[in-house]
């Protein structure tokens, strides 16, 4: 295994760190804290590189708020320096780490994404029923409370298999561990990764590929999709998938103390479709989830009204139309889409 040893100079390098500015900015122009930063920039991304230089670096605190997305996250945030670093931090790290992936994990990933996903689980589960004609089966799980249940010195532990620079290895360690679901420890190691930062999903797809590699190569399993915790195994024999979920629970649970949500782990006949990233999956047929649909056509109803009482623009409420007709045009959603257009003609 390739290891490198050089990476904390390039990790804090000027050039680095302004490249990650300008990342980081796009989009958010008009936030205070950026504009604030902003001001004084030379002075802050110089103080920065400073401060990582001679180890006196300090990951801040986070400003917590909660957000649908559908179902309700709790997000943290962290200060305009920290999140600067840790766009700095994986422009270095990600290259080093994405080599290592499988082809089939598909979260923040560049030529990834959802869309990918479902298109080669429909390949996949298209091409072991030979399309149709023979029977097969889905096992289709989630890790419960994935992102506050990663375990720290575990994380630590997958990053310095590969990171043999320790400047670079105590950096990760201070970003890791300015967050924790038990902050106190309560007897055992610190856990957790916040949902809001860049680095997080990073680490959550260098943790889970220890998982990938244990099913690609320990179990020997072909037809598998993972997307961040939500992953599935399509095979031909329900009797295999059974005997595979204690092996998958035993590795979670040793080495990456990890465990499946038991109130979705759900193993059926791919005829009967399967439930993947908001779509449900047959063999001649994608659509949304009950609930997504609903959840679209409730939004832009808000929408709506927000636009009838001048809150937002037309320009605003059809750049939000086109946003779900995207969404829509991935699965035989033609009655819906039909009908938001429909609502927004009424009100021209």
């Amino acid at each position: 295994m390739k290891v490198y040893k050089n990476v904390f100079e390039e990790i804090i390098s000027l050039e680095n760190l302004f490249a990650a500015w300008d990342t980081f900015k796009s989009n958010k122009q008009k936030k205070r804290d950026v504009q604030a930063f902003e001001w004084n920039l030379e002075h802050n991304i110089f103080e920065l590189h400073r401060a990582l230089k001679s180890g006196r670096y300090r990951h801040g605190s986070y400003t917590s708020f909660f957000i649908q997305d559908p179902k309700q996250r709790h997000i943290h945030k962290a200060l305009v320096q920290d999140r600067i670093l840790h766009h700095a931090l994986f422009t270095v790290l990600n290259p080093i780490f994405e080599s290592t992936f499988i082809a089939h994990s598909f979260s923040c990933r560049v030529n990834k994404g959802t869309h990918k996903g479902i298109e080669v689980l429909e390949g996949m589960i298209r091409k072991i029923t030979h399309n149709g004609v023979h029977m097969a089966f889905a096992l289709k799980c989630d890790v419960q409370k994935f992102f506050g249940s990663v375990d720290h010195q575990t994380l630590k532990s997958i990053l310095a298999r590969k990171i043999k620079d320790v400047q670079a290895l105590d950096l990760c360690s201070k970003i890791i561990d300015s967050f924790a679901t038990n902050p106190l420890g309560g007897g055992r190691y610190r856990r957790g990764l916040p949902i809001g930062n860049l680095t997080s999903q990073l680490f959550a797809n260098i943790y889970l590929n220890e998982f990938d590699q244990f099913i690609k190569h320990d179990l020997k399993v072909k037809n598998y999709v993972r997307y961040t915790d939500d992953f599935v195994i399509v095979h031909q024999s329900e009797e295999e998938l059974k005997n595979l979920l204690p092996k998958i629970r035993e590795f979670l649970s040793t080495r990456l103390k990890l465990t499946l949500h038991p109130r979705k782990v759900i193993l059926n006949k791919t005829s009967q479709g399967v439930d993947f990233l908001g779509y449900v999956l047959l063999l001649h047929h994608r659509a949304l989830r009950t609930k997504t649909r609903r959840r679209i056509v409730r939004k832009f109803k808000l929408r709506m009204g927000e636009y009838r009482k001048g809150v937002i623009t037309r320009q605003t409420l059809e750049q939000s139309l086109q946003s779900y007709l995207g969404v829509l045009s991935h699965a035989d959603n033609y009655v819906i889409s039909e009908g938001l257009k429909n609502m927004l003609w009424f009100w021209k």
